[in-house]
């Protein structure tokens, strides 16, 4: 039985040079391909794939979010992230958001096709440069890191803050998310009180270092 794969990352050069080397397995069917975080939610509800490969850092709406959507409303569909950051940050974020692998980019060629069978079966797979240490940080964690973006800020405002961060106009927020003008502005404030900061320079620095956004 094929693994039907929803390729998920805003560089088309790199989805080209994944889709074959994938397709290449006849076990193994690319159903779609996405540029931004929005898309895959709709891709996903379209094919319902078996596996989606997501990039940690997505337009619109990043791979974290992402993939705590998608877990929350399909969760036997597997998620193997994709990153350039090691950082334990990325990594625990994305575990917690339920994805079942963390790759880094560097070595995906490499590493995804042979840890798919192992991430089907319902494993944790880490990058080989990551190591165990993170696994275990991971399961012995039993809270939210206090004074992260995702302890402090529900999903909809982390969902803005990176909207922000990616330079959106307040009426391009609101249209995005089919809201007013009025409700982003009260959501931006609420999110300044929440994280202490004082202008929209600073809430884009906040997402950077948080891993909202890397604004590649």
């Amino acid at each position: 039985m094929k693994v039907r794969i929803l390729l998920a990352d805003d560089h088309k050069m790199f989805r080209d040079g994944l889709r074959p080397l994938l397709e290449h397995h006849r076990e193994l069917t690319v159903v779609g391909e996405a540029s931004d975080g929005q898309e895959v939610l709709t891709l996903v509800e379209r094919h319902t794939p078996d596996l989606v490969v997501l990039d940690v850092s997505m337009p619109g709406l990043n791979g974290v979010e992402a993939a705590r959507c998608i877990k929350e409303k399909h969760p036997g569909v597997r998620i193997a992230m994709l990153s350039m950051h090691a950082d334990r940050r990325f990594v625990l974020e994305s575990l917690k958001a339920g994805a079942n692998a963390y790759l880094l980019k560097d070595d995906a060629f490499e590493e995804l096709v042979r840890a798919i069978p192992r991430i089907m079966a319902g494993q944790i797979v880490l990058a080989e440069s990551i190591g165990e240490r993170v696994i275990q940080e991971y399961l012995s964690l039993v809270a939210e890191t206090p004074g992260s973006a995702f302890a402090r800020l529900s999903p909809r405002e982390r969902e803005v803050l990176q909207l922000i961060a990616e330079g959106r106009t307040t009426k391009e927020i609101a249209a995005a998310h089919d809201v007013s003008v009025k409700t982003v502005e009260t959501q931006r404030k609420q999110i300044m009180d929440k994280l202490d900061l004082h202008s929209v320079a600073e809430l884009t620095k906040y997402a950077i270092r948080e891993g909202l956004t890397s604004l590649e």
